[in-house]
């Protein structure tokens, strides 16, 4: 950097005092909208079209690209080739980089399995697409072919059923789609992000799909749901099926599918072992999950969880504490890790370069529109095939009636231009037929060779009389394509890989066995400079002196039970919510847990009171530096969605003194700054419905004194209590009496 500014001012250095720079230091403005236009929108519509979004042959233009190359490549038969041969060859086709296009062929092949149907025949690491971690080989050592479907997606595409267009620097010829003869957008998952929009297809089982076709061109109005029962994943898991649910993606290509893992019980070594997991998660992020979930105490019946992926494909194996219940434990794994997932389903697809989200009714009547005009047009190919060849036959049997009359022509013929011309004249043909018998070797002018060809006109007479028929009769197009889905169907289908669990018959998981937790007793024990202990009563017996932070000291000791619910209050008007259970049981011996660290609190916040609760009954009490008091129902720090923080836990116009957790209205005593008393019941203060009301006024207070303690009132603590109670308030309270002065235990 320091170079160029050096360079650049050598040159402007060296310019002559009166030289301009046309438009130099000229700011120009410009519409947003224009520039949007000039220079957004072309990107967004590249994307859109040529990029992420498959079209009715169900691929995008790398897919299409890579096929294509290796169709012409000769690899449909034959051996394997290197796989960076393939990806050198299409890079012809692809302007992209070679990375680009190898992932390509990695997520198309055998050896990824992402596909039901996978395209490609591959040799060599090509990673899985259940982990991350498997990474593929390079292409310098892998090896592919075509895989034996794919003839499929190539039938009849050099009879001209598609165009071809330019590649990108006009030197080759591509196709625009792919003649397949089956549905292929819909047998294997196509997923894509473009720019304000996306597409993600789910796969369906070959046969279901090949069915569903022919039904639909049968009957219009057939039940989908019938013959396609539903989405069919290439790692298998179990749909979660609800008719309803399914039907909705059916008619509007958009929704959810549910996919849970296939697990077994291993009694013997008492583990679990997953085999299958749903298309959207991998292994190691559902073993990180489990992980996170052990160690904050929400999953305490697993003892190890290990990836043991190997020749045998996919495997998790989670070993079990004793006296677990498996069955129950996976349930909980399906609530809370990835091990239960959904596909989201968005049926986006392009056709004649138009995105459009459809069901699958009208994707399949899409599909059968494009291949009726494949076939339409290859049926008028061989017809104009079959018309040329007729007429060259018909005019070579012309020459069956009288061959050393055209022999006679062409020995008589002095230049050879005008053999043609004269053979035209002496059998009464056309040019194009005079051609061909012209260039007719003369080894096969006998009788014999002429008969055998012209024996050929009655079939072909015949052939172009039904292909006309086909032409003229779209009952008999569909009747092809039936034909070829039924040929396919029995070829290439296989059995269901994901089985269905009907929603009915399945066990949901409740919210309340998901928060389960062993219960047992503890004691809580809260310090000023805001740090937990949990300690349970046979460590407490054992244990010595607590050991604290320098300077600091208990303010809270509770007894309690490690299912309880715990609310931190802090200084800045917030409430943190957390659980006993997701702090483990310590020894008066170690210093506890920060709880600011532990919850995530914003940075500047400190706790200085802590509540204890199971089922949030009671009320707080607040108690403020200008004398007034808020009492507000504990339920109202209850939360459905289990939010860990609260803003507006209480008022902040006033400074907060105490915060008293009761279950029934009780007395307090209250000292303020000047040394006045009062002994006042919380009766006497309604409760608020707001967690931040300010109060009502308790305590009067004159010139800059203010509440300074708050004591919960107990028999003997005062010699006489009448002198400190009123019977209305707000009250100024009344001058300890001399057998009252002393020091006196505080809440705070």
């Amino acid at each position: 950097m320091a170079k160029k500014t050096k360079r650049t001012t050598e040159v402007i250095d060296k310019l002559p005092d009166n030289t301009h720079i046309a438009g130099a230091g000229l700011v120009e403005s410009q519409r947003i909208t224009d520039t949007l236009e000039t220079n957004y929108m072309p990107y967004v519509m590249t994307v859109i079209l040529s990029r992420a979004i498959p079209e009715i042959d169900g691929f995008k233009p790398s897919h299409r690209k890579l096929l294509y190359t290796m169709y012409k490549m000769g690899l449909l038969t034959g051996a394997r080739t290197k796989s960076a041969n393939i990806v050198g060859a299409t890079m012809k086709l692809n302007p992209h980089g070679d990375a680009a296009i190898y992932e390509t062929m990695v997520r198309l092949s055998r050896g990824y399995q992402a596909l039901l149907h996978p395209y490609v025949d591959s040799k060599g690491n090509f990673g899985r697409a259940y982990s991350s971690d498997m990474e593929y080989a390079a292409s310098r050592y892998t090896e592919a072919k075509l895989d034996p479907i794919a003839a499929e997606l190539f039938r009849d595409i050099d009879r001209d059923t598609v165009d071809f267009i330019d590649n990108y620097d006009s030197t080759m010829k591509e196709p625009t789609l792919l003649p397949v003869s089956f549905p292929s957008i819909l047998v294997n998952n196509n997923v894509g992000i473009a720019v304000g929009m996306a597409s993600s297809i789910c796969s369906f089982n070959l046969q279901e799909v090949c069915d569903t076709a022919i039904a639909l061109m049968k009957d219009p109005e057939h039940d989908i749901s019938d013959t396609l029962k539903a989405p069919d994943f290439p790692g298998g898991g179990l749909i979660v099926y609800r008719r309803e649910e399914m039907e909705k993606i059916y008619s509007t290509g958009r929704g959810g599918v549910r996919v849970r893992s296939v697990y077994s019980y291993d009694k013997a070594a008492n583990c679990i072992d997953i085999t299958q997991i749903p298309p959207t998660t991998t292994v190691e992020a559902i073993i990180k999950k489990m992980t996170e979930l052990v160690k904050n105490g929400k999953v305490r019946e697993i003892s190890d969880v290990r990836n043991e992926i190997g020749l045998n494909g996919l495997k998790i194996t989670i070993d079990l504490k004793r006296g677990v219940d498996p069955d129950r434990l996976m349930n909980k794994l399906f609530a809370m890790t990835p091990l239960e997932d959904t596909f989201s389903c968005n049926f986006n697809i392009l056709i004649v370069g138009v995105p459009r989200v459809m069901g699958v009714r009208e994707i399949l009547e899409e599909w059968t529109a494009f291949r009726m005009e494949c076939v339409r047009r290859r049926v008028y190919f061989d017809l104009s095939r079959a018309k040329d060849k007729l007429h060259l036959l018909q005019g070579l049997s012309k020459i069956l009636l009288d061959i050393d009359k055209a022999i006679r022509i062409i020995r008589s013929t002095d230049e050879e231009s005008e053999v043609v011309p004269n053979l035209m004249i002496g059998f009464g043909i056309d040019e194009i037929q005079a051609e061909y018998v012209a260039e007719i070797r003369l080894r096969h002018l006998n009788r014999e060779y002429i008969l055998k060809r012209t024996e050929e006109i009655g079939k072909l007479e015949s052939d172009i009389r039904e292909m006309e028929e086909i032409l003229g009769s779209a009952a008999r197009v569909r009747g092809i394509i039936v034909d070829e889905l039924r040929e396919i169907s029995k070829k290439y289908g296989q059995p269901r890989r994901s089985q269905l669990l009907y929603a009915s018959e399945m066990t949901e998981f409740s919210e309340e066995e998901k928060e389960e937790v062993p219960d047992y007793p503890c004691t809580f024990f809260f310090t000023a400079e805001g740090y937990f202990k949990k300690i349970t009563p046979q460590s407490l017996r054992m244990s010595g002196e607590q050991k604290l932070k320098e300077r600091d000291r208990i303010i809270q000791t509770v007894e309690s039970s490690n299912a309880k619910d715990l609310l931190f209050f802090t200084a800045q008007g917030t409430v943190y919510k957390a659980k006993a259970s997701d702090f483990p049981d310590t020894k008066a011996s170690v210093m506890g847990d920060y709880v600011a660290g532990k919850l995530g609190f914003e940075e500047g916040e400190t706790a200085f009171h802590m509540v204890v609760t199971a089922d949030y009954s009671g009320m707080l009490v607040f108690f403020f530096e200008n004398g007034k008091a808020a009492k507000v129902e504990l339920s109202a720090y209850a939360t459905k969605t289990n939010r860990r923080r609260l803003v507006g836990a209480y008022s902040d116009k006033s400074p907060v003194v105490a915060i008293v957790h009761i279950t029934e209205d009780t007395e307090f005593l209250l000292t303020s700054t000047s040394g006045r008393r009062l002994l006042m019941h919380t009766g006497a203060v309604s409760i608020k419905t707001t967690r931040n009301t300010q109060g009502v006024q308790v305590m009067t207070l004159k010139g800059s004194h203010r509440l300074e303690r708050v004591e919960l009132f107990e028999e003997g603590m005062v010699a006489k209590p009448n002198r400190y109670r009123t019977k209305t308030l707000p009250a100024a309270g009344a001058m300890p009496s001399a057998e009252d002065v002393g020091e006196q235990l505080t809440l705070t």
